[in-house]
């Protein structure tokens, strides 16, 4: 299996399956002398791991991080940072009784059409569990880019929409993602949202979500036209994560239904400073990064492994049925926050490298 590394300056490699002795993720090209800690990648790996609340899988890992090489006495060195979790709680059993069979939804039959033999265990390889090595880089990335820019940098994703259960963007609250389990902006949200994935989690199926992303902080010039586009790498990062069907930037879609007049981003200079009126671009314009916030957006499919009978094909190309058990997310866009800011951070410093290569 080829390409399981990121970026260009800045990239990582991921390696390991859902159900191995471990995963991990070797990360080239860090600037030296940055301050980090296996503490510090911890908070980012805190918000992604399984089993903090009812509505996400049972599956308990602690997801700790162990750094093996690159940093020294507390800074990183500019050699390859080596990280390794180990998983603790793997049941395979909960997929020998279907092990044979072809997940709808799922990658299954594809992997194992390309390369002959597939590892059913959770999914081996085309797990989700990968996305934890992601998070790591993307953390490092994060202290990276607080020290290249300072502390005016931020990343920071929500659920905009949970299901058929949106909320008011209006109401976005940074604080407010931190407090809840489903990382809603808007705090009357919850409690709806929470009754909404209850019953679908008790009906055994699943529903898919939307997640916004705002990086604040970003100077003007990243981006490198034409086939290096920040927008461009933005969106193939955020298609790269698992479940992940459609990326907007900006308004992105919804750009199709407004006139000129309303879609463009009027500019004035006050008190000698440049204004924009709005931000339908998203903080990208021709692909360079205009000085805005950048926005992104990805939807999430809903959970393919659910309890109801659905019909597939097993190995030998023979009609069956199907039921997914074992411990599963009614919703993995949840869990999706941490990783979209992740690969987002990841994207942003990749490019301010190149930026500082080319341009000073």
């Amino acid at each position: 299996m080829s390409f399981n590394t990121f970026g260009k300056i800045f990239k990582f490699t991921t390696w390991g399956e859902s159900h191995g002795p471990a995963i991990g993720c070797v990360i080239d090209g860090c600037p030296p002398n940055i301050s980090i800690s296996e503490k510090e990648i911890q908070k980012d790996m805190d918000r992604r791991k399984p089993g903090q609340s009812k509505f996400t899988t049972q599956r308990k890992e602690e997801d700790k991080v162990v750094i093996l090489s690159g940093v020294f006495e507390g800074k990183t060195t500019g050699t390859p940072i080596s990280i390794i979790i180990h998983n603790k709680d793997t049941r395979s059993r909960d997929y020998e009784s279907i092990k044979n069979k072809f997940r709808p939804g799922h990658a299954d039959f594809t992997y194992f059409k390309k390369y002959g033999i597939r590892d059913y265990r959770g999914g081996g390889r085309q797990s989700a569990r990968e996305t934890a090595c992601r998070v790591a880089a993307g953390a490092v990335a994060k202290l990276v880019l607080s020290k290249l820019i300072g502390s005016k940098f931020n990343v920071i994703g929500a659920v905009t929409q949970l299901g058929l259960m949106s909320c008011d963007v209006n109401n976005w609250e940074d604080s407010e993602i931190r407090k809840n389990p489903f990382f809603c902006p808007d705090k009357k949200s919850i409690k709806l949202w929470e009754q909404y994935l209850l019953s679908v989690r008790k009906a055994g199926s699943s529903c898919g979500a939307i997640i916004e992303l705002r990086a604040s902080g970003i100077p003007v010039g990243l981006g490198a036209p034409v086939y290096s586009k920040l927008d461009t790498d933005i969106a193939a990062a955020l298609m790269s994560i698992n479940a992940v069907k459609g990326v907007n930037i900006g308004s992105g879609m919804s750009s199709a239904y407004l006139s000129g007049e309303e879609n463009s981003d009027e500019m004035r200079m006050t008190s000698g400073k440049l204004k924009f009126k709005s931000n339908n671009a998203g903080g990208i314009l021709g692909g360079i990064s205009s000085g805005q916030d950048i926005v992104a957006s990805f939807s999430v499919k809903p959970t393919s492994s659910i309890l109801s009978s659905r019909e597939t094909i097993d190995k030998k190309g023979k009609n069956s049925n199907i039921s997914v058990k074992g411990r599963h997310d009614p919703c993995v866009g949840i869990r999706a926050v941490p990783i979209g800011e992740a690969m987002l951070a990841c994207v942003l410093l990749d490019h301010y490298l190149m930026n500082r290569a080319q341009c000073g």
